[in-house]
């Protein structure tokens, strides 16, 4: 594909550093940029902002209130859901960073497009029930390829570091894995997303979390168009990592070509 391709960003319903992340949409070479903010961006994406879309960057986690101690849920518009998956249905493509993968908890079909959800209560998650998940800030990991030959680990070294979040969280129909991190994904390196919510930060006190898959990466299906998930992107740190761009040029370029 030559020319300028249209990148559509979708972000909100999770905090994060704006000029830095905006920072890291300028450095797509190639791509013009629409970023619409949740939840201006449900009603954009249900009105048809999506339609002529080469790309979507899913880097936002909708459908959630916090407040008093809890986590409060909604689905997402019929529209919005329709508009999403008739995008997929015509072969679009698109990436998923970091926290979408906690959006929608009421919109199942959303996990199953990601391939994985990180769950802020108990719940089930591809049939299973499942604790709530874990996440743990700056850690210190390497990131490992698993698939050298993969257009979109094309340029990687085999392992580089990161300093990143974590998410302890389940994870299924991976159909390409495309980076593993060289960490235990076990609940002593976690804390517990519920007790977070309820004021107990960095709390995993009667939290038996079974252990998780250590992918970070993967490619898999969706409609007739295909979605790359990246877990590493919670910050400016993973913002100006060269070889998470290096990724995320790739992924973009890899699903545009869907």
């Amino acid at each position: 594909m030559t020319g300028t391709r249209r990148l559509l960003v979708l972000s909100g319903g999770h905090p994060y550093e704006a000029t830095p992340f905006a920072d890291l949409l300028a450095s797509f070479d190639g791509w013009a940029v629409s970023h619409l903010i949740h939840p201006e961006a449900e009603a954009a994406v249900a009105e048809g902002a999506a339609n002529d879309a080469d790309a979507i960057l899913f880097y936002d986690m909708p459908g959630y209130s916090f407040g008093d101690g809890k986590a409060a849920t909604r689905p997402p518009s019929f529209t919005y859901r329709r508009a999403i998956t008739d995008y997929f249905a015509r072969g679009g493509g698109a990436v998923a960073m970091h926290h979408a993968i906690a959006g929608w908890a009421e919109w199942p079909e959303w996990a199953d497009m990601l391939g994985g959800r990180f769950l802020y209560d108990p719940g089930i998650a591809s049939g299973e029930y499942h604790l709530d998940s874990g996440y743990r800030h700056d850690v210190r990991y390497d990131a490992v390829v698993l698939d050298p030959d993969h257009p979109v680990t094309a340029d990687l070294p085999a392992r580089f570091p990161l300093r990143d979040e974590l998410y302890l969280a389940p994870v299924w129909g991976a159909a390409k894995p495309l980076l593993r991190a060289d960490h235990a994904f076990v609940r002593e390196n976690f804390y517990s997303a519920s007790q977070a919510v309820a004021g107990r930060m960095f709390s995993n006190d009667g939290w038996n979390h079974r252990p998780e898959s250590d992918l970070i990466a993967w490619e898999k299906p969706v409609g007739a168009g295909r979605l790359i998930y990246l877990q590493p992107g919670d910050g400016p740190a993973a913002y100006t990592d060269p070889n998470l761009r290096r990724f995320l040029i790739n992924a973009l370029a890899h699903v545009a070509a869907a």
